[in-house]
């Protein structure tokens, strides 16, 4: 008996994602109408926060979601980000597109160093490296004299965007984040249903086959973990421009499991679920704010529900009924 070569395992799987599906196209466009009229009609702050996370959440789904690695240490990326986003913007007064990518180089260093060490290592035991890694962080976040300690790095100045755009305005800020966010969703889209996302699936599939047919998995691995952790700065650096403000918040354990939350009630896997996720999260949070810690648990009945009656998450039991990925 023949072994299947590697280009008849891949060409099949290829061939069914080659082109833009239709269907994607016209969800893309529906939302970006959708965000261009937001700002009118809500509060810019509250959908930049959603929009914020919406790409959080999507950077730990390219991870967790088409990777099949669960990271349990997000928010080290997230708020290291934002940290060092503040601070230049603050005390180096640099331009915030500056400042941003700043952020987002920090989080990929430190993304490459967590990820070298974490790969090593499977299933529980990579969640719990992560974890460890991450509080780490945290501790130094509290003990580092620039982070500010439990005050964290306030009036964060917005500045103005390449020296021309005054940022002071939330209608105008909300525009580059939108494009921001947008950006870095469509990336990951194209990673996604790159050769390389392909590869990124066998690998979450079936590891010892992938590794059969010669390919260097733990440079994927790396790779897509080097990837999700610099789009989970870019969100954490905006958010801190967003919020003129970097806490404690934003590293602590307590981030990486909300946004964990976001990416299954979502939908694990699709493309469009953690948006969904990061919405309704969000939404809970600041419209359910009255209830005080009560929030917490309403999050968890909640939770619990979806995990119980839609398994495969809000968008993912769309995409079923519908027979279309998403």
């Amino acid at each position: 008996m023949t072994t299947p070569s590697e280009t008849e395992i891949i060409a099949p799987v290829a061939a069914r994602h080659v082109g833009t599906p239709r269907h994607h196209i016209a969800i893309f466009a529906g939302l970006l109408v959708l965000l261009l009229i937001a700002p009118f009609v809500l509060y810019p702050v509250f959908v930049m926060k959603v929009l914020c996370f919406a790409l959080f959440a999507s950077a730990l789904n390219l991870l967790l979601g088409f990777g099949g690695l669960l990271s349990f240490g997000h928010a080290a990326f997230f708020g290291s980000a934002s940290y060092v986003a503040a601070h230049a913007a603050k005390v180096w007064g640099l331009n915030p597109e500056i400042a941003i990518l700043l952020g987002v180089f920090t989080a990929a260093l430190l993304g490459l160093a967590i990820g070298a060490l974490a790969i090593k290592r499977q299933g529980i035991y990579f969640a719990m490296v992560t974890l460890a890694f991450a509080q780490m962080v945290y501790f130094l976040a509290v003990q580092a004299p620039f982070t500010g300690g439990e005050d964290g790095i306030q009036a964060v100045p917005r500045g103005r965007l390449f020296g021309l755009i005054d940022l002071s305005s939330d209608f105008t800020l909300y525009f580059v984040v939108l494009a921001i966010v947008f950006g870095g969703i469509l990336g990951i889209y194209r990673i996604i249903h790159s050769p390389f996302g392909q590869v990124l699936k066998a690998i979450r599939d079936n590891e010892p086959r992938s590794i059969s047919l010669g390919y260097k998995v733990e440079r994927y691995k790396l790779a897509v973990f080097v990837m999700s952790a610099s789009l989970a700065g870019l969100a954490g650096a905006t958010k801190a421009i967003v919020f003129q403000l970097s806490s404690l918040t934003d590293v602590y354990w307590s981030m990486s499991g909300e946004v964990v939350l976001m990416t299954l009630l979502g939908g694990m896997g699709t493309v469009f679920g953690p948006l969904v996720g990061a919405a309704v999260i969000v939404t809970m949070e600041s419209y359910l704010a009255g209830f005080g810690a009560w929030v917490t648990v309403i999050q968890g009945v909640i939770f619990v529900a979806s995990v119980m009656l839609f398994r495969e998450g809000i968008v993912g039991v769309i995409a079923k009924w519908l027979k279309k990925p998403l």
